[in-house]
Order: structure tokens, then C-alpha cells, then sequence
């Protein structure tokens, strides 16, 4: 039996029968090989569990500390939780928006540096997520590689920017000239180069998780760095084209709150227990008549419907234009079940009214799946809390990103070009503004 089990199969018949290996030798070598396969195949199982997990398995994230100020803590200190979240909401809410008309104040690059550094605050919580959820802490250079890779894609995709509304600048610099020239292979290049550091870095005891890792790192920058890209392309289109999205994920955000505060009573969905019915319904009214009316009062002024340009000879962003037909009063004649409703058979309008109200139903019909979709998120991974708030509105656990345009196509909606000429009839003379 001894010899058969290092043979590792019975002789065939006739066949010379070899002694078994002397103690020390051939024995004590497979001996040791066998150990050493025995303890990789443990590093991999023990790995290899990150694939079975159940829910429960997942290690518990700490819970930021509440840092509500102590002087609202005091103030509200009689009022009961439901109400004193209420109010903290509220203020906080009414805080923020204030700031974000003073960001608008301050021009459309203000406007940028706010979404890159929403954007860079975003990558680093869920980088961070998924370094603690994995127990990455030993993988050599998982960080430092993760924010290069951020930095990478950052360069590519803004080295286009720069170089499409920024050629006169760009022309006068020869140093300029040629890392535009060469953008596309020094990008691809520096990609290379993390790629190839990414490689150098594995370790044996460590493949899977690795690979885990990189791939966690990906998604991120897909989610992340492409959208704020395409938001800033928006912004350059005009801020009317970022704040009327924006303005309206925050519009359904605070009136579906409010909505389902005070009327709630239909559970919407399991997977957030306190959206209501009555919330989803109510804020998907209310946004589309507040995306109406927004886009009314923006389209007059030539600071939110121009594009964004830089001047050389001022060195500075400009939004100076001739507005096109779509930010110009125009005549519709009505459908005749509004002509019986209005009781008028023609009405003025923007345009760009008639977009905001296709942009405003994707605010309240898909954008609420971005903050289920955070809701799951935090439940896969027991958040109790997110380190940074993704909304500007007054849910704190919706996605700043789930409705700003996703892309540039939403500025021509075919949907609101066929309604457009629908309610237009007879092309009327464009009035004066």
C-alpha cells in the first residue's frame, strides 16, 4: 500500500515493480511539496470565500459621527425624532441651496471645480468601501494605483475638453501644442504604465482579492469620473443644460419628501421601507410644473442659455451670445382638449420649456432609482451612513449624479422635438423677447 500511494497508481501486469523511495529522499520531497500545495490551496479557499459571502459575513462599516450642531441639538431638544429630523433636514437643506445659488453666482468654472471635487469625494468613499469591505489593507500599492488610475482617466478626458474650448489659448502655447497633438497616445500610455505596475504588484497569496480590486477600481472611475465629464460638457453647452436637471433631482428629492411625510401610507419599495406612493407621485408632479416654470425664468437671461467660452484677450470665461431659437418666445397653437382647459387657442412659449418637461420626468420617473439603488448599496455593505452626502437636495442618501444629464444627447431629446412640433401647429413669426 505504501508503494502504491507514492506510485499514485497500480502496476499493469508484467510491469517491474520499483522499490518504495528510502525514508529522507523522494518521500521527504513530496512531503514537502505536498505542504506547500496543501497551504496554497488554503490561501486560496481562504480567499476564494470572498465569492460565497452571505450578507452576514460582510463586516459592519462604522457609522460616521453625528455632527448635527449643537446649537440646532438644544433648539429641538423637545420635539420628537420624527420632527426633529424634519427640522435638521430642513435647515440643513435651505443651508445648502443657499450656497449652491452663490456657486451659480460665481460663473460656470466655479460650477466645475464643484463637480470635480463632488467627483473626487466620490471615488475616495467608495474606494474606501471597498477596501475595508475586502480586507485589502495588505495588497501592495492598491491605493496608490486606484488614485492613478483616477488620475489617468481625468487627463484623458479633460485634455479633450481642453483642447475643444480652449484652441486659442492652446495655439499660442507650443508646449501645449504638442501634448494635445499626442493626447490620445500619452493617455493610453500612462494607462500602460499602471497596468504594468498593477501586474508587477500581484502576489501570490493575494491573485483573487487583487483582481477583485482592479476591477472594483474601474467601475468607480466608470461611474464617477464618465458622468461629471459629461456634466461639465453640459455646463460648456450652457448652465441652463446643468441646472435645470440638477434643480429638478432636487425638486423631486424635497417635495417626495415632503409628499410622503405629511400624506405617506403605500410602501413604494422593500428595498427603501420609508418611500411611499404618495411621495413618488407627489414629487413627480410637482417637479415637472417646478422644470416648467425654471426653465421659463432661465431662458430670459443670456448668463444661463449661452455657451460657456473662454476669451484670451480677457482670460476669462464668457456667456455672450444671440440666443438661439430655442431660449426665443414662440407661438403654439394648443391641442383642442387644452384650448377647452385654457380656454385660449394660442400661448407663448420657450422652447426649452417643452425639454424641461421630458428632463423633469426623467428626474422623477428614473432619478429616485438612484438613491434605491445607494439604498442597496448601503444595505450590501452595512453602511450606516454615508462620510459624504451624494445629493445636494434633502435626501442625503440620493446620487448628486443619478439625473444630471447623462449625457449630451438629453439636449435633443427627440421626444421633446416631436412634442414641440405637435403643439406648434402653424409655425407662428418667433415674438419679441
Amino acid at each position: 500500500m505504501l508503494e502504491l500511494r507514492y506510485r499514485g497508481s497500480c502496476p499493469s501486469p508484467g510491469e517491474a515493480v520499483s522499490p518504495p523511495p528510502r525514508e529522507g529522499e523522494a518521500a521527504g520531497g513530496d512531503h514537502e511539496t505536498e505542504s506547500t500545495s496543501d497551504k496554497e490551496t488554503d490561501i486560496d479557499d481562504r480567499y476564494g470565500d470572498l465569492d460565497s459571502r452571505t450578507d452576514s459575513d460582510i463586516p459592519e462599516i462604522p457609522a460616521s459621527s453625528d455632527r448635527t450642531p449643537e446649537i440646532l441639538k438644544k433648539a429641538l431638544s423637545g420635539l420628537s425624532s420624527r420632527w426633529k429630523n424634519w427640522w435638521i433636514r430642513g435647515i440643513l437643506t435651505l443651508t445648502m441651496i443657499s450656497l449652491f445659488f452663490l456657486i451659480i453666482y460665481m460663473g460656470s468654472f466655479m460650477l466645475m471645480l464643484l463637480v470635480l471635487g463632488i467627483q473626487v469625494k466620490c471615488f475616495h468613499e467608495i474606494i474606501t468601501i471597498g477596501y475595508r469591505v475586502y480586507h485589502s489593507y495588505d495588497l501592495p500599492w492598491f491605493r496608490t494605483l486606484s488614485w492613478y488610475f483616477l488620475l489617468c482617466v481625468n487627463y484623458f478626458f479633460y485634455g479633450e475638453t481642453v483642447a475643444d474650448y480652449f484652441a486659442t489659448f492652446v495655439q499660442r502655447e507650443e508646449q501645449l501644442q504638442f501634448l494635445i497633438r499626442y493626447h490620445r497616445f500619452i493617455s493610453f500610455a500612462l494607462y500602460l504604465a499602471g497596468f504594468c505596475m498593477f501586474v508587477l504588484s500581484l502576489v501570490k497569496k493575494h491573485y483573487r482579492l487583487q483582481f477583485y480590486m482592479f476591477a472594483w477600481t474601474h467601475v468607480t472611475l466608470l461611474i464617477t469620473v464618465t458622468q461629471s465629464h459629461l456634466v461639465i460638457q453640459n455646463l460648456f453647452e450652457g448652465m441652463i443644460w446643468f441646472l435645470v436637471p440638477i434643480s429638478s433631482v432636487i425638486c423631486n428629492d424635497i417635495t417626495a419628501y415632503l409628499f410622503g411625510f405629511f400624506f405617506g401610507r403605500t410602501p413604494l419599495i422593500k428595498l427603501s421601507p420609508k418611500k411611499t406612493w404618495e411621495g413618488f407621485i407627489g414629487g413627480f408632479f410637482s417637479t415637472v410644473v417646478f422644470g416648467f416654470i425654471a426653465a421659463y425664468v432661465l431662458s430670459k437671461y443670456q448668463y444661463f442659455v449661452c455657451p460657456v467660452e473662454y476669451r484670451s484677450d480677457v482670460n476669462s470665461f464668457v456667456t455672450e451670445c444671440e440666443p438661439s431659437e430655442l431660449f426665443q418666445l414662440q407661438t403654439y397653437s394648443l391641442p383642442p382638449f387644452l384650448k377647452a382647459v385654457l380656454r385660449q387657442e394660442r400661448v407663448s412659449l420657450y422652447p426649452f420649456q417643452i425639454h424641461s418637461i421630458a428632463l423633469s420626468t426623467f428626474a422623477s420617473l428614473i432619478g429616485p432609482f438612484g438613491g434605491f439603488f445607494a439604498s442597496g448599496f448601503k444595505r450590501a455593505f452595512k453602511i450606516k451612513k454615508w462620510h459624504v452626502s451624494f445629493s445636494v437636495g434633502i435626501d442625503p442618501e440620493s446620487w448628486s449624479f443619478k439625473c444630471s444629464p447623462k449625457n449630451p444627447a438629453m439636449n435633443r431629446l427627440k421626444f421633446s422635438v416631436l412634442l414641440q412640433s405637435h403643439l406648434k401647429g402653424r409655425t407662428e413669426e418667433p415674438l419679441a423677447m
